[in-house]
């Protein structure tokens, strides 16, 4: 393995999310293509100049113009000569052979790594540019739009949901298990009971939530009795006086029943007194698991009570044993509907991103922030890693890549110096030419 493919090798990135090694290994073989095609044009033009050179040297011709051709071509071949050699010069020893000063990069990579690094630092990461530049920078919309598409949004799930299968495949159970029981009982610790349990009863008593429980506790109340009416009736006549007659234990039994069921049919009635006083209850018990501080204290006692129960850790350890599976074998068994939920979720994200400049504004404010807090603190360690990176980079990789960037400019170099190099050397035979005539 080459030595920058062992410093920079990535986290393998997601098909459709970042662009991809094929993407990228297009790109290069694209710069590959063209910078060999300008070597072609640079190369045939300097052949061209040795052809004609040639041609107008052996010629028997007397034409006037000839003689201003040659020193055309030859200029011009000498132009390209010395245009080759200095490009060539930059990344390699020219023909093979060590002349001195040749091979710039190369032998001069550590100290291009840390100018590079310098450079970024100073002029990419200083404060004010890195300010101004993010703040130009719309993260938030451009996030947004990304993850609407459902193609993106799509490919992102099912890397989410493949990344968590795998987590959860080798991810040690016990140790985890242990983990998630330790954060349970510290979170259930840190949140008061009287309060939450406040909340929670004034939630459901305020939205009506509570009333159809009652409801239900008097229709299982009403058909009890009604079930179980010769149970109630036979209690009664043993509690009773075996002086009294059966009939008269059946008729208070009979009263005593007619009565409750009574009751109970009344009470279905919202405006019922008894309703009232239980509503009256049930605020005045809210607000005392709010504020009073001895139930509090009990609420408190009870919550302890619970958590140090084995019944409370058997049931945490059967609620994690329940979800570990699920995640475990439900997310590989249940793909397709975990990615396709996970889509409309994130798709949903960027909408909810997009439909607010206000909210872009604050979110982009608070990105921009923390990327600053982040980067700024530590230019000097990333201008470290850049140095360090190139540094490391062995020098055929090195040359390659910035040779792949610059190499199709610097062939214009070689064209621009041959055709230049040819009409200076037009001009420098013309002035000779003339000041041998006078």
């Amino acid at each position: 393995m080459r030595s920058d493919e062992a410093t920079l090798t990535p986290l393998r990135r997601p098909h459709g999310i970042w662009p991809s090694d094929a993407a990228a290994i297009a790109s290069r073989n694209e710069k590959r293509i063209e910078l060999r095609r300008m070597r072609i044009v640079a190369t045939s033009l300097l052949a061209g100049m040795s052809v004609v050179f040639v041609a107008t040297s052996l010629t028997s011709l007397s034409w006037p113009w000839i003689p201003y051709l040659r020193a055309f071509a030859e200029a011009g071949m000498v132009g390209a000569c010395a245009d080759w050699f200095a490009v060539v010069a930059l990344f390699r020893h020219p023909l093979g052979v060590p002349i001195p000063h040749t091979a710039v990069v190369p032998k001069n990579k550590e100290r291009i790594g840390r100018a590079l690094g310098r450079f970024i630092t100073n002029n990419f990461l200083a404060t004010k540019v890195a300010s101004q530049r993010l703040a130009q920078v719309d993260m938030v919309a451009w996030a947004g739009r990304w993850i609407e598409n459902p193609r993106n949004s799509k490919a992102l799930a099912e890397w989410l949901v493949r990344s968590l299968a795998k987590a959860m495949a080798q991810a040690p159970h016990a140790e985890l298990g242990a983990f998630v029981s330790r954060l349970a009982r510290r979170g259930i610790e840190a949140i008061p009971a009287g309060p939450l349990a406040s909340k929670a009863l004034s939630v459901l008593w305020a939205e009506g939530k509570a009333q159809p429980l009652l409801e239900q506790a008097l229709d299982f109340g009403e058909a009890s009795l009604l079930q179980h009416k010769d149970v109630i009736t036979r209690k009664v006549a043993e509690q009773s006086s075996r002086w009294v007659p059966k009939w008269v234990d059946n008729y208070v039994a009979s009263k005593v029943m007619n009565g409750l069921l009574s009751t109970m049919r009344e009470l279905r009635d919202p405006a019922h007194p008894w309703r009232t006083e239980i509503d009256q209850a049930i605020n005045r018990l809210i607000h005392d698991l709010a504020h009073d501080p001895d139930l509090r204290a009990r609420s408190e006692a009870v919550k302890a009570e619970l958590i140090a129960s084995p019944v409370f850790h058997a049931q945490l350890d059967a609620l994690w044993d329940e979800i570990d599976t699920r995640l475990r074998f439900g997310l590989t068994e249940q793909t397709e509907t975990a990615v396709g939920i996970l889509a409309e979720m994130l798709n949903g994200l960027g909408r909810w991103l997009e439909e607010d400049p206000a909210r872009r504004a604050r979110l982009n404010r608070q990105i921009r922030l923390v990327v600053l807090r982040v980067l700024l603190p530590r230019r000097a360690e990333i201008g470290s890693y850049i140095a360090n990176v190139v540094e490391n980079w062995d020098s055929a990789t090195l040359v390659e890549r910035l040779e792949l960037q610059v190499g199709k400019d610097l062939q214009y170099i070689r064209i621009n110096g041959t055709l230049v190099g040819g009409l200076v050397g037009l001009l420098i035979f013309t002035a000779s030419r003339l000041i041998g005539a006078l």
